[in-house]
């Protein structure tokens, strides 16, 4: 079984042209931050808080070993562009939403002393 995992490790990163070790460490490593990611979006979620940050950072620990071939590896998978492309989407739509509901909204001012 050892041999099977070693051998399945190994082999992440041969068929994109990169270190194997680095692919594989990003690659096994993000797995704990993607989990809990998706946990803290489904508390968001749940309770009626943004889920704009733990969106964008589940997004990111999913693909975070694709993001390393975007630097350093060939064949890239098309769907790593089209992840990239969505989150920068989501990330520009949730901060024009932002800014559009804090212009509307009425401002506060102190009252005169």
């Amino acid at each position: 079984m050892w041999e099977t995992i070693q051998t399945w490790f190994l082999g992440l990163g041969a068929e994109y042209g990169v270190n194997p070790l680095i692919f594989g460490s990003i690659y096994v490593g993000a797995i704990p931050f993607f989990s809990a990611s998706v946990a803290w979006l489904i508390r968001n979620y749940r309770r009626g808080k943004s889920i704009v940050a733990p969106a964008l950072l589940a997004g990111f620990f999913f693909i975070s070993a694709y993001l390393y071939l975007l630097v350093a590896g060939q064949n890239i998978p098309w769907w790593v562009y089209g992840v990239v492309v969505l989150m920068v989407l989501f990330g520009i739509y949730s901060t024009v939403q932002k800014i559009r509901t804090g212009i509307a909204a009425p401002s506060e001012e102190a009252p005169p002393s």
